[in-house]
């Protein structure tokens, strides 16, 4: 099964790359699995023709905005942050700059071709720059090798993700796209200007990809840091130069598409995305045994995936802390001290007695709680550490479930009615938005999402009362009692 996390993650790439560096990690799921197409047509059927309307921010700028939450994905890809870390192993390392190496061909004969069929010689100049910019790239690929003493790439074939990859942007290049002649029929220059415009609609997010990646992973170093294994790669897609070359491409792709319909604008809208999706494959496809740390792994399909959500009960659900209710309903519903109770019933203690054992826990509770939490945190700034953090969540468990003990052996919560239990979960207040959020996340089909809410509330009823008050608990949501 693999474990999907939100599209926005909750680990900041600062955090996963310590933990990854930390050398603490847990398994990341394997790549998704790639499969060669065996039509070369450049994209899928059109869907509807409506127009996408220019802004004066131009479409790659828009087309970056719209699609970045592909980006996300590869940079949280286990390859991306094991490279930024420093971590990654260098039999991975080969195995990529071997992939790339192939795919920087592919991407010098794409611009060769969208050369040919720009009929502008300002563009024509600029597609020759960009060519040249890819040059120097193999240029750095290949002082890797020669540092190496082998030739990688000659060792290492195609793999799957890479060929679909060259695949695509040689068809593009060629013209073999969804409603375009045949590239030996186009008659015209403009009918040849679109071509270099589809390519570089398949060429850009690449392009832009790779800069922001750059400069995501030059702020996670310290400035001193000279020997980082991966410093050369990650000066050169963070340098000026590169980021240059990635706006230069924007801007072509913007000029290019000025004179195209909409229907045109939404082909190239379509080969961005691919793009875009052939890039995380591409990163996914990398060979890496070693596990990390990761909050994401792929898009989610639900045919195969499953959403894990976990969500804590107490302050994140609820607007205040659950855990007394328990005790305010046993001692409300206790007999006072005076009264005889019934016979077969258990036996419980006066609302009195109730009242002073729950304060003397409460107050053993508060006291232990606050040594606690005095004996994990540093007195200083440190930085992040598996080990201590794992150790500290450690200390944390076992307190609550020392505290849980003297809980159940005083036997405050003894003889509880059910309903009365049930009736308070009802009355209990939720956050703002809460029942909305898990409404949208149990009626999504698409999602084939599991919920699991953590509490160390002593019912299980309580919680699920609460949530009734709002919405039936799905049979996908799970309350989970520590």
């Amino acid at each position: 099964m693999r474990l999907l996390f939100s599209s926005s993650p909750s680990y900041p790439i600062k955090t996963l790359f310590q933990l990854v560096r930390s050398h603490q990690r847990v398994y990341s799921s394997p790549p998704p699995p790639t499969r060669r197409s065996s039509n070369p047509m450049a994209i899928p059927p059109k869907s509807s023709a409506a127009a996408v309307i220019p802004t004066e921010e131009g479409i790659a700028r828009r087309f970056w905005i719209t699609f970045r939450r592909e980006s996300v994905f590869s940079l949280y890809s286990p390859f991306s942050l094991c490279l930024a870390s420093g971590s990654l192993k260098i039999d991975t390392f080969r195995h990529y700059i071997a992939q790339d190496v192939h795919f920087l061909k592919a991407f010098a004969q794409a611009y060769e071709l969208a050369e040919d069929c720009a009929d502008d010689d300002d563009a024509k100049l600029a597609i020759s720059e960009l060519r040249k910019g890819v040059l120097e790239e193999l240029k750095m690929h290949d002082s890797f090798v020669q540092e190496w003493g082998s030739d990688c790439v000659k060792e290492s074939p195609v793999n799957a993700a890479t060929l679909k990859y060259t695949e695509f942007l040689l068809a593009t290049a060629s013209g073999k796209v969804e409603g375009l002649k045949a590239p030996g029929k186009l008659a015209t220059p403009f009918e040849k200007t679109k071509i270099a415009a589809y390519t570089l609609g398949a060429m850009t997010p690449c392009m832009r990809l790779y800069a922001f990646l750059g400069k995501e992973f030059q702020a996670l170093l310290e400035p001193n840091e000279h020997d980082h294994p991966y410093n050369k790669w990650i000066e050169n897609y963070s340098s000026e130069s590169f980021q240059a070359s990635a706006l230069q491409t924007e801007d072509l792709l913007d000029k290019l598409s000025v004179s195209l319909t909409g229907e045109e604008l939404n082909i190239i809208e379509k080969l961005y995305h691919q793009a875009m999706k052939l890039e995380i494959e591409f990163f996914y496809a990398q060979p890496l045994t070693q596990p990390t740390v990761v909050p994401l792994t792929k898009e989610h399909d639900p045919a195969q995936d499953r959403l894990m959500l976990f969500s804590d009960f107490d302050l994140t659900c609820t607007v205040v802390d659950s855990s007394a209710i328990l005790a305010e309903i046993a001692i409300v519903t206790a007999p006072k001290s005076d009264q005889n109770q019934p016979e077969g019933r258990i036996a419980r203690m006066s609302s009195a007695e109730l009242r002073n054992t729950w304060g003397i826990l409460s107050r053993q509770f508060t006291e232990e709680y606050e040594q606690c939490i005095e004996s994990i945190l540093p007195s200083d700034k440190v930085e992040f550490n598996y080990e201590a953090l794992l150790k500290a969540l450690e200390q944390l468990s076992d307190f609550e479930k020392r505290a849980n003990s003297r809980v159940i052996e005083s036997g405050v919560l003894k003889g509880l009615n059910l309903e009365d239990i049930k009736r308070a979960g009802e009355r209990l207040i939720l956050q703002d938005g809460c029942i909305n959020f898990f409404q949208k996340i149990t009626k999504n089909e698409n999602l084939n999402a599991n919920i699991h809410v953590l509490s160390y509330c002593w019912c299980g009823d309580l919680i699920r009362a609460a949530f009734s008050s709002g919405m039936s608990v799905p049979s996908r949501c799970y309350i989970i009692i520590w």
